[in-house]
């Protein structure tokens, strides 16, 4: 046999079935994990806009708990917020800036008994 065909041989590797099971589960669980993950962190984001969005409102600033939080419920309406509501918020102000906090967790199934807990802490003014 010619040397250069067998050395060729030896050099040529790829994917074992073992090796392409393993990275295919993995790519799986990822993309599992993602699928449950991002929409949890854009409602997030939705909920970190809105707190920002009437924190800023320069007509709500001297408005009533009451009106604060019926502005926050348009709003979720509006960007399909499910988490959390109006009267989650946390509403204060501080150096006479209105700050709106809320805090809240979310749990997501991710199969069979195992779950993600994800806490989320938003404010108006970081």
């Amino acid at each position: 046999m010619n040397p250069i065909y067998s050395s060729m041989n030896r050099r040529q590797q790829g994917v074992s079935l073992p090796g392409l099971l393993t990275w295919s589960v993995i790519i799986i669980l990822v993309a599992i994990l993602g699928m449950r993950l991002v929409p949890v962190y854009i409602e997030f984001a939705a909920i970190k806009r809105a707190l920002v969005t009437i924190a800023s409102d320069s007509e709500l600033h001297n408005a009533g708990v009451h009106e604060i939080r019926q502005a926050f419920n348009k709003r979720a309406a509006v960007d399909a917020i499910k988490s959390v509501n109006g009267n989650d918020i946390v509403i204060r102000k501080q150096d006479g800036q209105l700050v709106l906090d809320i805090n809240y967790t979310v749990t997501k199934p991710l199969f069979a008994n195992l779950s993600l807990l994800i806490d989320f802490d938003a404010a108006s003014d970081r």
